[in-house]
C-alpha cells in the first residue's frame, strides 16, 4: 500500500507542475496578445469623408517605411514613419489625389517609398530582372540536357 501512495502522490505533482506551467504559457500568451493590441501604431481618429478614408488606408499599405524598409507606414512605429503617416493624412485630408500623393513620395524619398514602383527606365531591371534570370536558368539547363543527351552512351565491358 505504501507503494501506490508515493505513486498517488508523485503524479498529483506533477499534475500540478504542468497545471502551473499551463498557467505561466496562458498568462505569457495574454501578455503578448494585451502587448500587441496597446502597442497600435495609427491611433487617430478616421477621416470624415470614408473616400478619403480608404485612399489613406491604401496608401499606408502601398508605402515603405523609410527606416525600417521592410514594413509598409501602417505597421511601422519609427519616428519618421509617424511623420510620414502625419503628411499623408495632410495631403489627403486636403483633397490631394492618389496620384499627388505617390508624387510628392516618388520626388522626396525616390521609388524606394513605394512598394510597387512606377515602370521608368531605372526601374526597369526591378521590373523583369528575376524574370530574365528564370528564362537564363531555363535556357541553361535546355542547353545542357541536349549537349549530354547527344553524348555516346559508354558500353559496358
Amino acid at each position: 500500500m505504501g507503494v501506490k501512495a508515493s505513486r498517488f502522490r508523485r503524479t498529483r505533482r506533477s499534475g500540478f507542475r504542468s497545471r502551473r506551467l499551463r498557467d505561466a504559457v496562458a498568462a505569457a500568451a495574454l501578455a503578448l496578445v494585451t502587448a500587441a493590441a496597446a502597442n497600435a501604431v495609427d491611433t487617430e481618429a478616421p477621416l470624415q469623408n470614408a473616400e478619403q478614408q480608404s485612399l489613406y488606408r491604401k496608401l499606408l499599405e502601398e508605402v515603405r517605411c523609410m527606416v525600417c524598409q521592410n514594413q509598409n507606414l501602417k505597421d511601422s512605429d519609427a519616428p519618421l514613419a509617424r511623420d510620414m503617416r502625419r503628411e499623408l493624412r495632410r495631403m489627403v485630408e486636403s483633397g490631394a489625389s492618389e496620384a499627388d500623393v505617390k508624387q510628392f513620395l516618388l520626388d522626396r524619398y525616390g521609388d524606394f517609398a513605394l512598394y510597387r514602383p512606377r515602370l521608368a527606365p531605372n526601374t526597369l531591371l526591378l521590373w523583369f530582372g528575376p524574370g530574365a534570370i528564370v528564362v537564363f536558368a531555363l535556357g541553361a539547363t535546355a542547353f545542357v540536357i541536349r549537349r549530354r543527351m547527344k553524348m555516346p552512351i559508354p558500353e559496358e565491358d
